[in-house]
């Protein structure tokens, strides 16, 4: 899941030739030229190395940046990389691409914008730039016409007003969105900043009031999304084909969803700048099932680190139920990629600035003023997550343990006061202060305190002059998304070769981990260790460590972590792209219709389970495991499924792997046939159960493999099996999701190699299950005999000229849909032990060849031409069938079974991407808008 997946994929080109030195062998379809990367890795090593070509050019055009820098001076070279499909990127011989290609767009939507406004007059207003990580990582990424979509920071009720802010706004390429205080009180004061940002740090949910917490979550969270629709409206306004949007941070969780609700072509990326904290914190937020929707809703979900992005794919799968893979989270066919990007720092800025001279005279007055004594330095905003406190506590515990440093070290602590107005940030001051005042009163003399402490932020040239002056940088976060200050310190160090001591819970230990020393900042006694090695660290090894970090720092940027996040955004979608052509398409419903209404002899071939009951949330949560497990027919199907049975022209049934009882529950009262056990049984409801089983089926299997099946019900809380006559099934999928996978794996191999190893049997593994039947039972093998059954029992002298196959199959059962298809042979599957094929045919004739142009033509699959009834009991204590053979059909039925084309075949899997059939609808509530459909027109007509 990392961002480059450099463990995942190889960089050797077919015949081991090196990536970008393979030469095109014509002839070879499968060598590809450099010109044209295959591979995912191809293609972003490519890119990555067009990105270090042009950044290693001079661009004359481009202004030497200082402290003064600001996002007004560059936003006008504001870019990223150019939109390319890579099946037809456009690369002339030297690997640059063609000039005179438009650039792409690039919206980068975010809570804020990069500017606050401030008025002046009625139609007046004067722009104040705030540069921060963000701002900057897109300042020096040239490849993309980039626009900035966010809240100005003020409340422009009029319209006057916002029409002159937004025109003010354009020059700097920006788009407002304008909230009121209202939203904004609610939304982000409240959701954002109340429930969203504490629960992420792993700080939980308020708790003060839980009565009116409560009461206030729902509120809040309808203005979260109201405000995450307006964000969408705008960018919806300024799309244009072939945009990048790009939504940042734990404010626009529902914007994707939005987005994709106003076209599903978007290219969207979602970004996190804060850590997400792990599936069990996740799962207490009361809205955490629809903000993980909506932010699937993306193509690209972007995580500081692999662990935030391992948790939120551990939260889709354990809350949502979905899968998980090492690309990200898969529903349905439906792939969102998840992926691991750190973000870095201009780190040229900061080099660049230590040589101003006035930076160069700030570090002469730090290094008199703090001559003969070590300079410990924290840089952090005032926040209860940044572990000032712990950070203090620690330094005194050094103080107390090493009395000769007392005079010898001094620790510098910035903290950039932030939300003044809350009581908990204001106690927290209190408290800082607090320590801070008793340790100085406790070690301070007349002319020297250990603490420096200013409640303030400091400028960018002092900043960065502190930065070299310091021996030892501490960062002590308690959680912390990636913590930039380490960066900075080590940009900066390239004379003093200082120390980081960084907290282990910081996204950056990821990143600096293996230069700094880490720290649990929970553990002052280990805290002040480390502070006494950093201190006494020899010359040498602070030079390695050093080295190391710098290394990563100055490669690892902010322009690089920008463009290579959407250069994978383009990736991703063109591959997504890729994978809808192989995703069947929509049934086209009026099409089916219509060819429903013009057919005289109609097949309806139904499955049951997650196409004719109820969605697994159509009763809400109160429903629960035993709700589901008992299969129900859908409630809005009931009238509609009564009219197509009645119609003389349409045969339905219902082809299911359920056992008879169950259909018998269900569909007892309608005129259809039933098809239970993967159609090993079948009746009309007027009738009594057969069974269409191959004779002498072997089942002495089921005693072992149900032993197995006991045992892991056991061992996995919320599991369950059934006993079917012909199969039995394990299904974990109330199970703890993990935990059942690692147990059906471990029952798999128990047997594969125990219980099943000489058996005739099948082992089906669905999404949540495990399924043993044996070989030879599924429903495409079984079709061919139904057919036979109710052309006999009907006497059916019209050729059936309309199939529409609707089911949520398993894959191997999914040969019912190729069955029908006119232009493909079907071969059942073998049937070891004993070939009941053969000894049909040697009593049946085969259908006569179809006269040339006959409607029957083209239909050239091999049928048994036989119907096996039994009266079913229980079966033999030696389980093995031994059917009667009832009369056969005619050779006239035979040949007119089925008059079937391309155009009066329908086969729709229903939920399930992947799949053999010819369409897809999207869940059962689509079956009963389509069945209701031919209800209608079976009763005008």
């Amino acid at each position: 899941m990392n961002g480059n997946s450099f463990e995942e994929e190889t960089c050797i080109l077919p015949n081991n030739l090196p990536l970008l030195q393979t030469k095109h062998m014509p002839g070879n379809k499968y060598n590809c030229s450099p010109v044209t990367p295959r591979t995912r890795l191809e293609r972003l090593l490519r890119e990555r190395e067009l990105r270090k070509n042009r950044s290693s050019q001079p661009n004359e055009g481009e202004q030497e940046l200082s402290g003064s820098d600001s996002f007004l001076n560059a936003g006008e070279n504001w870019g990223l990389i150019d939109e390319e499909d890579f099946a037809a990127r456009s690369l002339s011989e030297n690997g640059e691409r063609q000039e005179g290609r438009s650039k792409q767009r690039l919206l980068v939507v975010a809570n804020r914008l990069p500017v606050s406004a401030i008025r002046r007059g009625e139609g007046s207003w004067q722009l104040e730039v705030s540069v921060g990580g963000l701002v900057s990582a897109l300042l020096g990424v040239k490849e993309f016409e980039a626009r900035w979509i966010g809240w100005a920071g003020v409340n422009v009720p009029d319209e006057i007003g916002q029409r002159a802010l937004t025109k003010a706004l354009a020059e700097k390429r920006c788009i407002p969105v304008f909230l009121d205080e209202e939203i904004v009180h609610q939304y982000y004061n409240g959701y954002c900043n109340n429930i969203l940002w504490p629960l992420f740090h792993y700080l939980g949910l308020p708790q003060e009031d839980r009565l009116a917490t409560t009461r206030s979550f729902q509120s809040q969270f309808d203005a979260y999304k109201r405000a995450n629709q307006m964000f969408a409206k705008v960018v919806n306004d300024i799309y244009e084909d072939g945009d990048v949007v790009w939504c940042h941070d734990y404010h626009l969780m529902y914007l994707p969803q939005c987005l994709k609700e106003y076209n599903n072509n978007m290219k969207v990326g979602w970004f996190l700048h804060t850590p997400f904290p792990s599936s069990e914190i996740h799962r207490t937020l009361p809205s955490r099932t629809e903000l993980l929707k909506s932010v699937l809703a993306a193509d690209l979900v972007g995580f500081h680190t692999y662990d935030y992005a391992r948790h939120f794919v551990s939260a889709c799968t354990r809350i949502l139920g979905l899968e998980g893979t090492p690309e990200g989270v898969e529903d349905q066919g439906r792939l969102t990629r998840v992926a691991a990007f750190p973000i870095g720092i201009d780190s040229d800025r900061f080099i660049r600035a230590l040589e101003l001279p006035q930076v160069q005279d700030h570090i002469r007055e730090l290094k008199d003023r703090f001559a003969g004594r070590k300079v410990m330095l924290g840089v952090d905003r005032l926040d209860m997550i940044k572990g000032i406190p712990q950070k203090i506590l620690a330094f005194e515990k050094y103080l107390e343990e090493n009395p000769t440093w007392r005079n010898k070290v001094v620790l510098i602590q910035i903290a950039v006061p932030t939300r003044t107005d809350v009581p908990e940030y204001q106690k927290l001051t209190s408290q800082v202060h607090e320590i801070v005042g008793r340790i100085n009163g406790r070690f301070g003399t007349l002319t020297t305190v250990p603490i420096h402490h200013l409640d303030r932020s400091l400028d960018f040239h002092a900043l960065c002059a502190l930065y070299a002056v310091t021996d030892v940088a501490l960062v002590t976060s308690l959680r912390d998304g990636m913590n930039l200050v380490s960066y900075e310190f080590v940009a900066c160090q390239a004379s003093k070769k200082g120390v980081l001591i960084l907290s282990e819970f910081a996204g950056a230990a990821q990143s600096l981990g293996a230069g700094a020393l880490l720290v649990n900042p929970w553990n002052i006694t280990e805290v002040a260790a480390s502070i006494g090695y950093a201190l006494n660290m020899a010359a040498d090894e602070r030079e390695k460590r050093h080295q190391h970090n710098f290394m990563h720092v100055t490669t690892h940027t902010s322009q690089e972590w920008a463009a290579t996040f959407v250069s994978e955004l383009n990736d991703t979608v063109v591959e997504a792209q890729i994978r809808t052509r192989q995703v069947p398409p929509s049934l086209p419903i009026k099409a089916a219709v219509d060819s429903y209404l013009q057919s005289s002899n109609r097949l309806l071939i139904l499955g049951f389970n997650a196409t004719l009951t109820a969605p697994a949330d159509f009763f809400g949560r109160r429903g629960g495991q035993i709700r589901e497990m008992e299969l129900r027919l859908h409630p809005d199907l009931k009238e509609p499924l009564k009219k197509l049975c009645d119609d003389p022209l349409t045969t339905v049934v219902v082809l299911s792997g359920s056992d008879r009882n169950v259909l018998d529950d269900n569909f007892g009262e309608y005129n259809m046939w039933l098809a239970a056990e993967n159609g090993m049984f079948l009746r009309r409801t007027t009738g009594e159960w057969m069974t269409t089983m191959p004779e002498n089926l072997n089942m002495d299997w089921v005693d072992s493999v149900k032993h197995v099946f006991e045992y892991f019900t056991e061992r996995t809380p919320r599991s369950h099996f059934e006993v079917r006559e012909t199969s039995l099934v394990w299904n974990y999928k109330y199970a703890d999701l993990e935990f059942g996978r690692l147990q059906a794996r471990d029952m798999l191999q128990h047997l594969w190699s125990g219980p099943i190893s000489n058996a005739s049997v099948d082992v089906v593994q669905g999404g949540r299950s495990v399924e043993v039947r044996a070989v030879g039972v599924t429903k495409g093998a079984a079709i061919d005999r139904i057919l036979g059954e109710v052309v006999h029992s009907k006497g059916l002298k019209t050729p059936i000229d309309y199939v529409l196959c609707i089911g949520h199959f398993l894959q191997k059962d999914e040969d019912i849909y190729t069955f029908f298809e006119p232009e493909l042979p079907f071969e059942p599957p073998p049937l070891p032990r004993v070939n009941v094929t053969d000894q049909l045919r040697a009593s049946v004739p085969e259908f006569p060849p179809a006269k040339k142009g006959s409607k029957v033509a083209r239909f050239r699959k091999q049928r048994s031409l036989s119907s096996i009834e039994r009266k079913v009991t229980n079966y033999l204590a030696s389980g093995i069938w031994r059917p009667t053979m009832r009369d056969r059909m005619s050779l006239n039925e035979g040949s007119s079974v089925l008059d079937m084309k391309g155009d009066n075949y329908f086969s729709c899997a229903v939920s399930r991407k992947r799949s053999n059939a010819r369409y897809l609808l999207g869940s059962s509530t689509d079956v009963v808008t389509l069945l209701k459909e031919l209800a209608e027109c079976v009763a005008s007509s």
